[in-house]
């Protein structure tokens, strides 16, 4: 991480001053900056050399730390043989889907290429993850963790912890991304991943089963202390329950809200979902414990392969730790208990969020509903001879032209506003349908389940409300049963096979946002709509303009200027684009000494 400090007493500072007197005017919100080099990197997490993708030569990539309201500065170097995007899932993106990183709004990063993001965390904190969102690329990694902090004039709602741990869970294959993509297109499903990853790591050996040689995470702690632990299930298709041997999870915030705080010994979280918890070291030191992430929702007995174990370790540790694994408490064998946990996630009303007021003081429960969509899924089809995923029997074909830029340069037929608001019994098909939406609108989105496998959905630009779930199909009486008072508010939430799940979303943020089902398979496959959202008296303040490195592809093609492909010249482009936004913003600050 960078951060840009100018002296008030040179002669460049008096320069400023000359400009902010000239009546440049700009925002005083602080920059952050980081490099990105996303290449190839040969490891052996389970044992087995294979390639993966890393950030700055690490797996997982780098925290990107920033904090509420700051502006975030990502210059990323393609360094694959293929083309790259780099998306933010739960960053909002005020106004700017521009930067989200998704086929719909951007162009690819080519290859040897090198773009910049620039986007600013309006009003957000919490817990986030980055991953590449094309070609299945994130099956081997570019993932890694997302802080943003509360300013200092924002209480936590807890006691500040000692210390932070983060940890990045997955479920890994030991085939690369392309061999698995090569399996999707053949119209064959993946099958049981060969296991587990925790901070890229393999499973410590706790038992015969685990092959001697694999490097395991260790996690050091003292004694007495408290640690926030965030967690980001970065994985491709496989729910995890996480557990910390003998120590209690205190749930307090989900993908940028606080939570009220309940203790939980086990956790499932789903593919695309990040908490965090406190946990206080307050076990004897007579060994170290286990730190598990296991597969959830599938015979756990057959799937015992697809197990992570770290290893949590006081500083006056006396010996490793042995023996079998905790197991979760957490009771999922039945309906009606398999939501107990999900349902227990309440909004923590009297806490401050981003902004000094309470969270709660939005009072979604008493805001009449505008639009209803339900988006339901299906089991795997077969369309045009290929294996898909569908949403309503749409299966999303991603355009050659990103949906924004074919507006603004008036492309003819990149996309159809003609995306069904339920669905209907006719044959599926592949199609570039979307949500035609309505700015400031008010709108329910019913996620109903019939496929076999639990599955996240996803929106982005927004967090929602999650106010029901149950298992069956959703029909209006089951409003009846909603939570309209602390629902939590969050950008990915699971849905169980068989079942429902109800969200409310307050539609202020225009652009073209993106609804997925979070499972990269699904995914992959075609499992995506977008949101179109305009005002129809945009002035400028609603809506930003294209950044001016914007990339052109597809009809706009030939609108793209060629870059130089070395990484010297890329870096120093890069850093000069960086510097005079830095530049830019900086102005205000420099205010206080002129």
């Amino acid at each position: 991480m960078a951060l840009f400090f100018f002296s008030s007493s040179s002669p460049f500072s008096v320069f400023l001053c000359f400009l902010l007197f000239s009546g440049v005017s700009l925002a005083a919100d602080p920059f952050v900056s980081y490099d990105f080099k996303v290449s190839y990197l040969t490891a052996s997490p389970l044992g087995v050399p294979q390639q993966v993708i890393a950030v700055n030569e690490q797996f997982p990539g780098p925290l990107l730390n920033t904090t509420t309201n700051f502006n975030v500065v990502v210059n990323v170097f393609n360094h694959l043989d293929e083309p790259l995007l780099l998306t933010w899932p739960g960053i909002q993106m005020r106004r700017n889907s521009w930067q989200d990183g998704v086929l719909g709004t951007n162009c690819p990063i080519p290859s040897r290429w090198n773009f910049t993001y620039q986007f600013q965390v309006k009003d957000q904190i919490g817990s986030f993850f980055y991953s590449p969102s094309l070609n299945f690329q994130r099956a081997s990694g570019g993932f890694g963790p997302i802080v943003i902090n509360n300013r200092d004039i924002i209480p936590i709602p807890f006691a500040e912890p000692d210390g932070e741990l983060i940890f990045v869970i997955g479920d890994w294959y030991t085939q690369d991304y392309k061999a698995l993509r090569k399996t999707l297109d053949s119209g064959k499903e993946l099958g049981m991943p060969d296991g587990v990853l925790i901070n890229g790591k393999g499973p410590y050996k706790y038992n015969s089963s685990v092959p001697d040689g694999i490097d395991h995470l260790t996690v050091h702690v003292e004694p007495g202390k408290t640690y926030r632990i965030r967690v980001h299930n970065v994985g491709i298709s496989t729910s995890l329950n996480f557990r910390m041997q003998n120590h209690s999870l205190l749930l307090v915030e989900t993908e940028g809200h606080y939570t009220s705080q309940a203790n939980f010994t086990d956790f499932d979280i789903h593919v695309g979902q990040s908490y965090s918890f406190l946990v206080t070291m307050d076990q004897d030191a007579a060994s170290d414990y286990y730190i598990v992430a296991s597969a959830r929702f599938v015979n756990e007995t057959v799937w015992q392969r697809v197990t992570g174990v770290a290893v949590l370790q006081y500083s006056n540790s006396k010996g490793p730790v042995s023996g079998p694994l905790p197991v979760p408490k957490t009771d999922v064998s039945s309906t009606w208990s398999a939501m107990n946990q999900p349902r227990a996630i309440r909004q923590n009303t009297s806490a401050s969020g981003a902004r000094p007021n309470p969270q709660g003081s939005f009072h979604y429960g008493q805001i009449n509903i505008t639009n209803t969509y339900i988006l339901r899924s299906l089991p795997l089809t077969t369309i045009n001879g290929s294996l898909r995923a569908t949403l309503n029997g749409i299966s999303f074909v991603n355009p050659s032209t990103p949906m924004m830029l074919a507006d603004r340069n008036k492309v003819k037929g990149a996309y159809k506003l003609d995306f069904p608001d339920r669905p209907f019994d006719r044959p599926h098909r592949l199609d570039r349908s979307i949500i035609n939406a309505t700015y400031k609108g008010f709108i329910q989105v019913v996620f109903q389940n019939n496929d076999t496998k639990i599955q996240s959905f996803h929106v982005d630009g927004y967090s929602f409300f999650v106010v029901g779930m149950d298992f069956g199909i959703w029909s209006e009486d089951k409003k009846g049963s909603y939570n309209n008072y602390d629902a939590i508010s969050r950008s990915t939430i699971e849905v169980y096979p068989g079942a429902w799940t109800a969200v409310l979303i307050s539609l202020d943020n225009v652009g073209v946002w993106n609804i997925r089902v979070e499972n990269l398979d699904r995914w992959y496959l075609g499992a995506e709509t977008y949101m179109k959202i305009i005002n129809p008296e945009e002035n400028g303040k609603t809506e930003m303009d294209p950044p001016s490195n914007v990339l052109y592809c597809g009809a706009l093609k030939n609108l793209q200027r060629e870059q130089h492909h070395s990484a010297a010249t890329s870096l120093l482009n890069g850093h000069l684009k960086l510097l005079f936004s830095l530049l830019m913003a900086f102005l205000a600050s420099v205010f206080t000494f002129c």
